[in-house]
């Protein structure tokens, strides 16, 4: 169990790493990180859908019988949870990136911190598992420092303002969702881990697929397909290689 934690708190402290790296490079260089955000986007989306696909969703089921409700359930809850974020921040639709921008710490600190309960359960399954889902998970990171630093730039914040904030609702709630959540994690039992393991595996889809996605078809760039298709295979080589 102690190796399983020191992973999954390592993963955890990459991906607020990774976080960091992007807020700063938004910073440092802005037209760089705005004309590559698109690839990173494609190429995480990529490895997180066929990771769950191909790996955590197929494990998750011959854990427990009852496995693809929850996995319904983890996609369900992310989506109606943005949803309902988007809808109730602010009343007109078109200025709802403006408003999600003035809460960051509510949207993006949640599903940061939901990003580190996932380590805690994946990597109880199998560091194979872990290690498989923080690769998506963490490449992802990048964007979303990225995006959350441009959205509170954009709602009237200041740079060094926006820095901290970004930090803090992007960064540091991963860490502290693994710290919260191993304890309890490891302490339950196989069939129920796999409930938890679909349950995350519906949340990783519903990141690749309804979060990073649709945001890189909003900005297409010539080669993102191309970044998807690679993300794609180099879950699958990962997946085959280690399997």
């Amino acid at each position: 169990m102690e190796q399983s934690f020191w992973a999954a708190f390592a993963a955890s402290l990459m991906a607020g790493a990774v976080t960091t790296i992007g807020i700063f490079a938004i910073r440092r260089f802005e037209a760089w990180a705005y004309n590559n955000t698109t690839y990173f986007i494609c190429f995480a989306g990529g490895v997180l859908i066929a990771v769950s696909f191909l790996h955590i969703v197929p494990t998750s089921f011959t854990m427990n019988p009852e496995a693809p409700t929850y996995l319904l359930a983890g996609y369900l809850i992310l989506l109606v949870f943005n949803r309902f974020l988007t809808a109730h921040i602010c009343n007109k639709p078109e200025t709802s990136e403006y408003a999600l921008g003035l809460v960051p710490l509510v949207g993006i600190g949640c599903h940061s911190f939901i990003d580190g309960i996932v380590y805690s359960i994946t990597f109880n399954v199998s560091t194979f598992t872990g290690t498989l889902s923080a690769i998506g998970m963490v490449l992802h990171e990048f964007p979303e420092g990225i995006v959350t630093y441009a959205l509170l730039v954009r709602s009237g914040f200041s740079e060094q303002l926006s820095f901290v904030l970004a930090l803090l609702a992007a960064a540091v709630t991963t860490p502290l969702g693994t710290l919260s959540s191993f304890a309890f994690v490891s302490e339950i039992s196989p069939p129920v881990l796999g409930l938890l393991l679909a349950l995350s595996a519906g949340n990783l889809i519903y990141v690749g697929a309804t979060h990073l996605l649709p945001r890189a078809e909003r900005e297409p760039r010539r080669y993102s397909l191309v970044a998807l298709g690679a993300g794609v295979l180099t879950a699958f080589g990962i997946i085959l290689t280690g399997g």
